[in-house]
C-alpha cells in the first residue's frame, strides 16, 4: 500500500497529490526532490530510503510521480501501479506531460479516487475506467443510483460480461521480427528472432478462449514427450511474456493457452528465440577491380526461404562514400534510387519470390582526385527491409482457437501470420 502519490514537475514543484492514509506529512514531496537534484540523475534508483520513509518514483517525459510509505511494503507493486497511472493518463490524455496535468485537474483527482482506496490498488484498467469516468470528467450525479462496472469488483477487472457484437469474430496475428548481422566474411554474428501474439477481439459476453501451439516450438527445454524424449526438433522460446488475462497456472499444467481475452486490441504475449536463423535473404557485395577514382562493385541478392512465399516490399539500403559523385546504377529487378541525404542506394522490389531466385544491383559512382583513404571497417553495413505474410521463421503455428461461451453462440477466429526484417544488416 501506499500512503499518499505526488506528480511533480522536473523542479519539484507539486501539481497533483492525494494523501490516502493521512500517516505521513506532505512536506515529504520536497525532501525527495532535493535529494534527487543533489546527486547524478544516472545514479538515483527508483526506490530511496531515508528517515523511515519509502520514496518510489517513476520519472515520465517532465514529472515525477512519487509515491511514499512508511511501511515494508512490496515496492515492486507500487511500481507496477505508477506504470499502470501513466498507461490511463495516456490513454485519456494522448500524452502525460506537464501541460496535460494543469488542464485536467478534475479528471485526475477522479481517477486517482477510482484507482487506488486507502493505499491500496484498485481498478487499473482504462478500459473499465472509460465507462463511468468520461474524457471530459463529468461526474457521476449524485442524486442517481451509483453502478459500478462488474469488471471493476469481478475477478476478470479487464472486461465487463455486457458487451455485445451483431458478429462475433476474434483476430490473431502471429508477427515474427527477425534480427541478423552477418559479418564481411560470410558468418553470421548474431541471430533471434522477437515475435508477438496480437489478438483484436469483437466477442460478446465472457468468452473462455483456448489457445494450442504446435510442437515444434516449445516453452522450454524440459519439455518432454511421452516415452520421455525431448523431440530434437524443438525450439525453445525465450522471455516469454503473457498478458495478465492468461491463465498461468493452467498453462503450465498443459500447455495451453486460456484466457479470458480484453476488449479490443491487445498484446497476448511475446518471446524470444535464440537461434541460427538462415537468411530469408542473403545479400552478397562482388567488388570489381577499379582505380582510385571510380567504384563498381555488384550487389547480389538471393531468396533463401520457401517457393511458394513472396516478400513484401523489400528494400534493400546499400551505403556508398559521402563524397561519392554520378552515381550510376542498374538493377535486375524493381527499381533504384540515389539518395544523398542518407548516403545510400534504395534498391525496391515490390514483391521478391522465395526459392532461391538472384537478383543483382550494379553500382558505378566516381570520387575526387583528392581524398583519404577510406577504411573498410567504418564502412556502413548494407541493410535490408521486408515482410513475408503467411510465414513464420520459427515454425510456430496455431493448431486451434476454440471460444467457448455459456449463450453458446457461433463465433469466428481468423488466424493470420506474417514475418519481417527488425535489424537486418550484412557487412561488406
Amino acid at each position: 500500500m501506499a500512503s499518499a502519490v505526488f506528480i511533480l514537475d522536473q523542479k519539484g514543484k507539486i501539481l497533483i497529490s492525494r494523501n490516502y492514509r493521512g500517516d505521513i506529512p506532505m512536506s515529504v514531496a520536497s525532501r525527495f526532490i532535493m535529494k534527487v537534484l543533489e546527486d547524478d540523475e544516472n545514479n538515483v534508483k527508483p526506490i530511496v530510503e531515508e528517515e523511515g520513509i519509502t520514496y518510489i518514483f517513476v520519472k515520465y517525459n517532465n514529472l515525477y510521480l512519487l509515491a511514499t510509505t512508511d511501511r515494508n511494503e512490496k515496492p515492486a507493486v507500487i511500481l507496477l501501479y505508477m506504470y499502470k497511472m501513466v498507461q490511463v493518463f495516456n490513454e485519456y490524455f494522448k500524452e502525460l506531460e506537464e501541460e496535460s496535468i494543469r488542464d485536467n485537474f478534475v479528471i485526475i483527482y477522479e481517477l486517482m479516487d477510482e484507482m487506488m482506496d486507502f493505499g491500496y490498488p484498485q481498478i487499473t484498467e482504462p478500459k473499465i475506467l472509460r465507462e463511468y469516468i468520461t474524457q471530459q470528467g463529468f461526474k457521476l450525479d449524485s442524486n442517481l443510483p451509483v453502478t459500478v462496472p462488474e469488471g471493476a469488483t469481478g475477478s476478470v477487472s479487464w472486461r465487463t460480461s455486457n458487451i455485445k457484437y451483431r458478429k462475433n469474430e476474434v483476430f490473431l496475428d502471429v508477427i515474427e521480427r527477425v534480427n541478423l548481422m552477418v559479418s564481411a566474411s560470410g558468418n553470421v554474428l548474431r541471430s533471434e528472432i522477437i515475435g508477438t501474439i496480437k489478438v483484436n477481439c469483437h466477442l460478446s459476453g465472457m468468452p473462455e478462449l483456448r489457445l494450442g501451439i504446435n510442437d515444434k516450438v516449445q516453452f522450454e527445454s524440459k519439455q518432454r514427450y511421452k516415452g520421455g524424449a525431448i523431440s530434437e526438433k524443438a525450439v525453445e522460446m525465450e522471455d516469454v511474456k503473457f498478458h495478465q488475462c492468461v491463465r498461468l497456472a493452467r498453462f503450465d499444467l498443459d500447455r495451453v493457452i486460456t484466457f479470458v481475452p480484453p476488449d479490443g486490441e491487445f498484446e497476448l504475449m511475446s518471446y524470444r528465440l535464440n537461434v541460427n536463423v538462415k537468411p530469408l535473404i542473403w545479400i552478397e557485395c562482388i567488388p570489381n577491380p577499379a582505380n582510385k577514382q571510380r567504384v563498381e562493385f555488384i550487389i547480389k541478392a538471393k531468396s533463401q526461404f520457401k517457393e511458394q512465399s513472396i516478400a513484401n516490399n523489400v528494400k534493400i539500403n546499400v551505403p556508398v562514400p559521402k563524397d561519392a559523385s554520378a552515381p550510376v546504377f542498374r538493377c535486375t529487378a524493381g527499381s533504384a534510387k540515389y539518395t544523398p541525404e542518407t548516403d545510400c542506394v534504395v534498391w525496391t522490389i515490390k514483391q521478391y519470390p522465395g526459392g532461391g531466385k538472384i537478383f543483382e544491383l550494379y553500382v558505378h559512382f566516381a570520387l575526387p582526385s583528392v581524398r583519404d583513404e577510406e577504411s573498410p571497417d567504418k564502412r556502413a553495413p548494407v541493410t535490408v527491409s521486408f515482410e513475408i505474410p503467411f510465414f513464420t521463421v520459427s515454425g510456430i503455428q496455431v493448431r486451434y482457437l476454440k471460444v467457448i461461451e455459456k449463450s453458446g453462440y457461433q463465433a469466428f477466429p481468423w488466424v493470420r501470420y506474417l514475418s519481417s526484417a527488425g535489424d537486418f544488416q550484412f557487412r561488406i
